[in-house]
């Protein structure tokens, strides 16, 4: 992906929806983009989730229900998300989440594709139930 360059367009908008869990980001050149919390969680660019390198990926399930506690701006370069789950590592920088925008049908498409592959769900995972004996 490029970096950021002096024609990079910038966000003249963010807007969290925490109801519906959506954050909008619009940008200078007029185009809006509609990030849901779970793709952006699943696609975080910290290292956590994207290791190292491609290989060291490692695949976010159950991050259907999270959502968008704290969006903090970074410098005039990026914004800092704290989520749901208490995911709060790395930085999504204007030209990330342009692209991310312009990518995102494809983006997500893989992600259900890696999901179904791994026997994963996007479902968040419930503790069992400890059913206790009476004798």
């Amino acid at each position: 992906m490029a970096g950021l360059t002096k024609d990079t367009p910038k966000p003249t908008e963010i807007k969290l929806h925490q109801k519906s869990r959506v954050l909008d980001i619009s940008f200078s050149d007029g185009k809006t983009f509609q990030f849901p919390c779970e793709f952006l969680r699943v696609h975080s660019p910290s290292a956590e989730v994207c290791g190292h390198s491609p290989e060291q990926a490692v695949l976010q399930t159950g991050k259907k229900a999270v959502n968008i506690n704290h969006v903090e701006p970074v410098g005039n370069y990026a914004i800092q998300l704290t989520f749901s789950d208490g995911h709060n590592t790395g930085l999504y920088s204007w030209d990330l989440l342009y692209n991310y925008g312009l990518n995102q049908d494809k983006m997500w498409q893989r992600y259900l594709q890696q999901i179904e592959e791994a026997g994963e769900s996007r479902e968040p995972q419930h503790a069992p139930t400890v059913k206790k004996s009476c004798c």
